[in-house]
């Protein structure tokens, strides 16, 4: 094959320079990100596109789709892919792909460094210990772990990976999710409310989208009661942020510990100002290790492809055969 017969692939956004670099090495690159005009280069470059390679939280719609009439395949970066149009892709023949289990154990040991973090007040006692409190007086009592009961919403590869590490500590599990499964010791709930009363736990890591938009409201976290604690790695939109700041000020619930938001990377100032919050940037898969992982997974998957042979890691809405 010869550079001129290279599929041509289109970069949207820079996830890692090594992916750029892998991609370029067997396609003919082009980056979005670096043109100088955005609707300029998709009117020259948008019909001879066959591929997408998208970072994580990029949004990829049906107009995006109108500009690449010849598009196969979406490879995205990250397991979430709810801001990918997966259904016009479907309607249109076009896989989509995403970067699941490389990432799991990754976003799970966040969550129970989070946990920890908010039930025993880490973040709040480092910086006591810095303000020079500690030579007035100890540390204030904490919260623990022993004899609580979490409750995940979402028992997925990332939710599964969670309750192992649960177990390990000697933490009660129970679930919540579309549909009881039946290859685990957990209760099942077949409501988020009957999961958070039967809790004072409740950790999200259940896929976003419009189905699960606010799921975890005002509702859900008078059920959790005054000593629960809530943790977020999966999305900021399943959470009703301003019906979450309100339970933290009333003491509906006892903290919060989030790496994920609404509108990132935008925090809300009355969140962000509450003394019962462990808050994070998004760095749920954020190591070295496991990103440079995602982005293997994610030029493997064009690899794939373009080889005529299945992609590694498509989502299941969207057509997986190979390319050409």
């Amino acid at each position: 094959m010869t550079s001129d017969d290279r599929p041509e692939i289109l970069l949207i956004r820079q996830t890692r320079p090594d992916v750029a670099e892998r991609l370029g090495q067997r396609f003919r690159l082009h980056r979005l990100d670096a043109a100088p005009d955005r609707d300029a280069a998709l009117a020259e470059i948008g019909p001879r596109i066959r591929g997408l390679a998208v970072g994580a939280m990029t949004p990829i719609d049906g107009a995006l789709f109108d500009r690449l009439p010849n598009l196969e395949i979406v490879s995205s970066f990250g397991v979430g892919y709810d801001t990918i149009d997966v259904g016009e892709a479907a309607r249109r023949g076009i896989c989509v792909t995403h970067t699941p289990d490389v990432l799991s154990d990754e976003v799970a040991d966040l969550a129970l460094g989070l946990l920890l973090a908010t039930v025993r007040r880490i973040p709040q006692a480092d910086r006591y210990l810095r303000a020079g409190q500690w030579r007035q007086a100890s540390f204030p009592l904490t919260t623990s772990l022993r004899e609580r009961r979490a409750g995940i919403l979402g028992l997925g590869r990332i939710g599964r990976a969670i309750a192992t590490r649960l177990e390990a500590f000697g933490v009660h599990v129970a679930y919540h999710g579309r549909r009881p499964q039946d290859d685990v010791p957990y209760a099942y709930h077949d409501s988020l409310i009957g999961l958070a009363a039967a809790s004072d736990i409740l950790i999200v890591a259940a896929p976003g989208g419009p189905d699960t938009r606010g799921i975890v409201d005002a509702a859900v976290l008078a059920a959790l009661g005054p000593e629960g604690i809530v943790i977020n790695i999966a999305r900021g939109s399943l959470i009703d942020e301003a019906a979450l700041t309100a339970a933290l000020k009333a003491g509906t619930i006892l903290g919060a510990g989030l790496d994920v938001f609404a509108n990132e990377p935008h925090v809300p100032e009355d969140l962000a100002a509450l003394d019962n919050t462990v808050l994070l940037p998004h760095v749920g898969s954020g190591s070295h290790y496991t990103r440079a992982a995602m982005g293997r997974l994610l030029t493997d998957n064009l690899f794939a492809w373009f080889d005529g042979q299945a992609p590694l890691t498509p989502v299941p809405e969207t057509p997986a055969r190979g390319g050409r």
